[in-house]
């Protein structure tokens, strides 16, 4: 049962987003399986969708900062009021979701620069407990604890998140922060990825779907949309439509240049 069963526009508007063209004829839209991925030119709306989404179920984002408080979010955390969200099982009952988040590629370089910076204050921290509080067990204790929240913070995201390559720090990331079951919203997560790391995050996906996760992604990328049984939703639609993973655009203009590269290059 997903976390998001589906949305659901209850009062159409001009203004934006609600003016983009996925919304000119959107009604409902039904999340049936376990991986969801967005597809369509720049502008369709994908991206808002996701942005609708995170907002009208207060995620967070990536960074752990509340969608409901972040400064880009205004006119999405707006449009989310005129939608209705039907919450699956997974998310209303007992096993209610322990995870999730929003995740924005603008978003990741700050919040890793902010834990670098608390894991730095913890052991500054510790320090100060160990030089300024007399002997004994709350000194021991107090230093301790300082320690630890920084040994913790090294050991989930390294101990200098940003000595490894663009693409492989994105790929850390994901892996420290998809854990427990929820709704993941990713925004164009290839972007800093290399071909082989978008097929190490395609089985990343795999393994937390299996788990009890639900993803839905924007996308562009011909790698990540072959995820099996994954549905593939063109947002070049209103509403968006099922599609194929052969008959996705992305696809077709990708193999073909790739089989044929001389000719579009005669052409250019």
């Amino acid at each position: 049962m997903p976390f998001l069963q589906s949305l659901r526009l209850d009062a159409p508007g001009a203004e934006f987003p609600l003016s983009l063209p996925v919304f000119a004829h959107f009604d409902t839209l039904t999340f049936t399986a376990p991986v969801t991925f967005l597809v369509g030119e720049n502008g369709c709306g994908k991206s808002t969708l996701l942005e609708i989404i995170a907002a009208g179920l207060r995620l967070p984002s990536l960074t752990q900062r509340q969608v409901a408080e972040h400064p880009l979010m205004e006119s999405a955390r707006e449009a989310a009021k005129a939608f209705r969200f039907a919450r699956g099982a997974a998310a209303t009952g007992r096993g209610r979701r322990r995870g999730g988040f929003f995740f924005r590629a603008d978003d990741v370089v700050g919040f890793l620069q902010a834990v670098q910076r608390s894991a730095q204050e913890h052991r500054q921290l510790a320090g100060r407990f160990a030089d300024e509080l007399p002997p004994g067990w709350g000194r021991d204790r107090a230093v301790g604890m300082a320690s630890a929240q920084a040994s913790a913070l090294a050991e989930r995201y390294g101990e200098n998140p940003f000595a490894q390559s663009h693409g492989e720090l994105f790929l850390s990331l994901f892996q420290s922060r998809v854990t427990a079951p929820g709704l993941y919203l990713m925004d164009e997560p290839e972007a800093p990825l290399s071909p082989t790391n978008q097929i190490g995050l395609l089985a990343m996906i795999l393994a937390a779907a299996g788990r009890g996760s639900q993803f839905i992604i924007a996308t562009h990328a011909p790698i990540l949309m072959a995820l099996p049984d994954a549905v593939i939703l063109n947002v070049d639609a209103s509403p968006p439509e099922p599609v194929a993973w052969n008959e996705v655009e992305h696809v077709s203009v990708t193999r073909a240049f790739l089989n044929h590269p001389e000719s579009f290059l005669r052409h250019l």
